[in-house]
């Protein structure tokens, strides 16, 4: 072939390609002027059609705003009850059921210093020494009660509250002082307040304790707590004497950090089965799986209110589709002088899906306006710092895209398929 020929086809095809880019632009640019002409037309038509996506745009953010907010919170709360924490507990032992009821290898004191000095990470341990006694509540009201003999650092690892005079300490520990901290159901039931309990005895199996200190816990555990609703806590010291042995129900340890909680209980197991005969059974336990199911159930919720939420945008969607079905019948006349004058079927079917997916679009703008408005001015106006996922709006704006494409298809698809001879002839 001769090469000036084979150059003249390469330029002519690359003209080709410049035109038809050429007059794609042009038809676009036609396009959204025609939509635009058509919305300053009717503002009042258009504003309304885009009012559902704003609500529904906005409904998604706040949902998302919502679910995260309350994920954060069940997990702040969560927290209180020392997440960080890692409770050990003698489970039995033998080989049989006879040698499980006769055969005891308890936990004892030593075990939680054993553990102590082998783990660095523990910041606060403390035994459980838990007895039963009767305890007098006057008017001859003899109660059941729960005594616990536990350290100092038990309040940490707990995250007890002292409301009212003090939690005893290492000093009141190492001099035996009987002394005790009591819950404040037992002391209004056995004094009447919280504050004339504070200084006031009473008798544990005939040896009179001195109240040091009124406590609550920091957060409703649903039952899943040692303490219940009328518990003395005492040094574990004092407590011993008592049991007649320094064999312990359990031991809590705390951690520095929830990250290394789980390494930790498989360590603690381990120190302290070594210290053990190799058929004693210990179980560890950690609070970090009620974080990771509460998180889920957070995600779940949040996951089918949004779905919800996802149908006030169908809503709107529809009400778009509806409009631009009537925009179609409306402009019927019109249509048919521009398929007169030479407008293809993709530029009809191209207009009126322009103009759904920009009231859509626009709609959807506003709503993500809106719904970031209301989070915004909690963080700018309070303390309280609401969670919020930008990821929400890019999702909205995507929806409301969709929805535009979606139900705008329909009203597109009919102007399009419009006969121009029947068209033009419509009164």
């Amino acid at each position: 072939m001769n090469p000036s020929i084979a150059t003249d086809k390469a330029r002519y095809r690359a003209f080709q390609k410049t035109l038809q880019s050429a007059s794609r632009t042009m038809h676009v640019s036609e396009i959204l002027k025609l939509a635009m002409e058509s919305f300053r037309a009717s503002k009042m038509r258009f504003a309304l059609t885009a009012l559902g996506m704003v609500i529904g745009t906005a409904s998604l953010i706040w949902v998302v705003t919502i679910g995260m907010t309350g994920k954060q919170y069940i997990l702040k709360e969560l927290q209180k009850i020392e997440t960080n924490s890692v409770e050990l507990e003698y489970a039995g032992g033998g080989a049989t059921a006879a040698e499980r009821v006769l055969y005891n290898d308890s936990l004892t004191i030593d075990d939680e210093k054993a553990v102590v000095n082998g783990l660095p990470g523990v910041i606060y341990a403390s035994p459980v020494l838990e007895m039963h006694d009767r305890i007098n509540f006057g008017g001859g009201v003899v109660k059941d009660t729960l005594v616990l003999g536990v350290s100092p650092q038990y309040q940490n690892i707990r995250n007890l509250l002292v409301p009212v005079g003090r939690f005893f300490d290492d000093e009141d520990d190492a001099a035996h002082i009987k002394c005790a901290v009591v819950t404040q159901k037992f002391a209004r039931e056995r004094f009447g307040s919280d504050d004339a309990a504070v200084g006031s005895t009473f008798e544990i199996s005939g040896i009179p304790f001195t109240i040091i200190g009124v406590f609550k816990e920091s957060f409703d555990d649903f039952g899943n707590s040692e303490i219940q609703d009328q518990t003395i806590l005492i040094p574990y010291s004092v407590g011993r004497y008592f049991a007649g042995s320094e064999n312990v129900k359990q031991i809590y340890f705390s951690m520095r950090s929830i990250d290394e909680v789980t390494d930790a209980a498989k360590e603690i197991k381990r120190i302290v089965q070594a210290r053990h005969r190799h058929d004693s059974v210990y179980n560890t336990q950690t609070l970090t799986a009620y974080l990771e199911m509460a998180a889920n159930i957070a995600d779940i919720l949040t996951a089918v209110l949004f779905l919800v939420a996802t149908v006030t945008l169908a809503v709107g969607g529809v009400g778009i589709m509806n409009i631009m079905l009537a925009n179609v019948r409306a402009r019927v006349r019109e249509i048919g002088i521009r398929k007169a004058l030479g407008a293809t079927y993709r530029e009809i079917k191209l207009q009126f899906l322009a103009e759904a997916i920009i009231i859509s679009l626009t709609g959807g703008a506003v709503g993500c306006i809106v719904g970031l408005a209301l989070p915004l001015s909690i963080r700018f106006f309070t303390d309280y710092a609401i969670p919020i996922s930008y990821w929400s709006v890019v999702i909205a704006l995507a929806s409301a895209t969709l929805v535009g494409v979606i139900f705008g298809t329909v009203p597109a698809t009919r102007a399009a398929q419009l006969d121009p001879v029947e068209a033009l002839k419509y009164e």
